[in-house]
């Protein structure tokens, strides 16, 4: 489905997420300062970080033994073992190592740089954030919530910032969704010049995550933003609308 023009509004005063925060209500009392009414077919856009905090996905690093092996990678690394003990704990596998950087599958399936276990934007010098332990189930609980508040059926994607094989630089990417699918396949169809194609998927749920970091930055204290006027295709099917759509099958990836 196309869209004739798609808006991206950052939603501010948020503020400082603590544990037990209930994130529904605070992003919906957000809304109205900012002047915004959720409106049917939105997508709200949440980082992973709000989400991990109100969950109580936090980890004091003081309270952490490491074990050997954390203390081998902090040898090469630059930060201290009980981070890379955190980042073991979370992993189900280590794709790569190399000069203190892992990259590893998380539980989830996520493939990704140390876990997902993260030290920007907590306060304490010694607390680290892990990924939600179940964000689809994140998603679907934040999507209920507000549709219970503003009476709209807006879907939901939790973002977080992931590396990219073959270039530079991060890109958001949706590692939770609710009330959409992630993906939208093109397979079949016939292009303006009659192709046939043949494997033209499109992860819109991760081109969603993305555009909404453009006015959320990673210092600006935006973690929520709104996207208007994207045309997605809505489902309820847990089965479909799930971020495990836009994990690449084992027997398919090249690169595992």
């Amino acid at each position: 489905m196309s869209s004739s023009s798609v808006t991206l509004i950052p939603v501010h005063g948020i503020g400082e997420v603590q544990v037990g925060t209930a994130l529904p209500e605070l992003i919906h009392t957000a809304l109205r300062d900012n002047g915004l009414t959720l409106q049917d077919g939105d997508v709200l856009v949440v980082t992973q970080k709000i989400v991990s905090k109100a969950e109580g996905q936090t980890v004091n690093l003081a309270e952490v033994q490491p074990s050997p092996f954390a203390y081998e990678i902090a040898a090469q690394g630059r930060k201290h073992a009980s981070y890379y003990e955190v980042v073991l704990r979370e992993s189900r596998r280590i794709v790569r190592m190399q000069r203190g950087v892992l990259i590893t599958e998380t539980h989830h399936g996520f493939i990704c740089a140390n876990a997902g276990v993260d030290d920007s934007n907590v306060p304490g010098l010694d607390v680290v954030t892990l990924l939600p332990r179940n964000p689809d189930l994140s998603a679907a609980t934040l999507q209920q919530g507000l549709h219970a508040l503003s009476g709209a059926t807006a879907a939901v994607v939790i973002s977080d910032s992931f590396g990219r094989p073959w270039r530079e630089g991060q890109v958001n990417v949706a590692i939770g969704v609710a009330g959409l699918d992630p993906l939208v396949d093109y397979t079949g169809q016939t292009d303006p010049h009659g192709y046939r194609l043949e494997a033209s998927m499109l992860a819109v749920g991760d081109e969603l995550a993305s555009a909404a970091e453009l006015v959320m930055n990673k210092i600006d204290r935006v973690p929520v933003a709104l996207v208007r006027g994207y045309r997605y295709r809505a489902t309820d099917d847990p089965q479909q609308a799930t971020a495990r759509r836009l994990l690449r099958d084992p027997q398919y990836d090249m690169f595992r």
